[in-house]
């Protein structure tokens, strides 16, 4: 990968590529599901999200700002810029899988087994498995 992407990083700022490379540890699964950073130059970090997004991180600039330069070790970031973006739906809710009825043989193996994540793990594998057979 490096040969790929030394071209590009050479252009960012050293601060600007650890930004992107780690956007998601900075801020959090939260915030980096809605934005994406853009830019860091001269200290301003340009993030791309959706117009009530940018409301919301106007509130929390000093939290955000102050997570991203520990995060860094430095004080990289000291103002935040935002460009309206379009932000990808959020993905489809799975619905609950129904249970599988196994096989008694099997039921009585598991519950024979001492209660702990062993037990939870095996019966979680004894439905994946019996749920693909006719």
């Amino acid at each position: 990968m490096a040969p790929l992407t030394r071209p590009v990083l050479r252009r960012l700022h050293p601060g600007g590529a650890q930004v992107m490379a780690e956007w998601e540890n900075l801020v959090g699964p939260g915030l980096a599901a809605r934005t994406t950073p853009r830019a860091l130059e001269r200290g301003t970090l340009t993030i791309a999200c959706a117009g009530p997004v940018a409301m919301e991180l106007t509130m929390l600039a000093p939290q955000v700002m102050a997570r991203i330069n520990a995060g860094l070790g430095r004080v990289a970031v000291t103002k935040l810029r935002f460009v309206q973006a379009k932000t990808a739906p959020p993905p489809p809710v799975k619905p609950p899988m129904t249970p599988v009825v196994l096989p008694a043989s099997l039921l009585e193996k598991l519950d024979g087994m001492p209660e702990g994540p062993l037990r939870e793990a095996l019966a979680k594998l004894a439905q994946g498995v019996y749920r693909k057979t006719p």
